[in-house]
């Protein structure tokens, strides 16, 4: 059974960092002591691109094992506790149901993906060129795959592997 939202896309919200920062005051109540960093990724924390309106929050804790305690705890902010759900290493929360507002990334102190999210989110808001390529081949994807995020998801990895390849450059520059 696969995922049955819709995808589309809407124009730049401002209000999207609104969303996220009142959302990491909630989790941080939740997380307490083993939250070591939250930041805002993905497309909505990228000023000036279309993007799902679903705000991707990658939290960062001391130990990964520790969040499957917190799992009635998120429940009780309308999260569904998703396990790894697919990426060794990450406990995955979504809400909103099929009607998805909010999206949570944990990952344990350390590990590679953190890195990677933050590049990626850092190299595309200095290169608002690049931002735009991924903008539009997002726009054309979503036309293409309007029924069927598992196949937009898949379409852009190409795209977002390049600009990981990029952004880890960049930052070593």
């Amino acid at each position: 059974m696969g995922d049955k939202r819709k995808v589309y896309l809407e124009e730049h919200n401002p209000e999207w960092k609104n969303k996220y920062l009142e959302e990491e005051e909630k989790i941080k109540g939740i997380f307490g002591g083993q939250l070591e960093n939250s930041y805002h990724i993905g497309s909505t924390s990228i000023s000036g691109i279309k993007a799902k309106p679903v705000i991707d929050i990658l939290l960062e804790v001391k130990d990964i094992h520790e969040v499957d305690r917190l799992n009635n705890a998120m429940e009780q902010l309308g999260y569904e506790a998703m396990g790894e759900h697919g990426i060794e290493g990450r406990r995955f929360f979504r809400k909103g149901g099929n009607n998805r507002t909010h999206h949570i990334h944990v990952f344990e102190k350390g590990n590679s993906e953190i890195k990677r999210h933050v590049n990626f989110r850092d190299y595309m808001r200095a290169h608002p060129e690049e931002a735009r390529k991924y903008e539009s081949l997002k726009a054309e994807l979503a036309q293409k795959y309007c029924d069927d995020m598992e196949k937009y998801a898949e379409s852009k990895s190409e795209f977002i592997r390049e600009m990981d390849r990029k952004a880890e450059l960049w930052l070593f520059h």
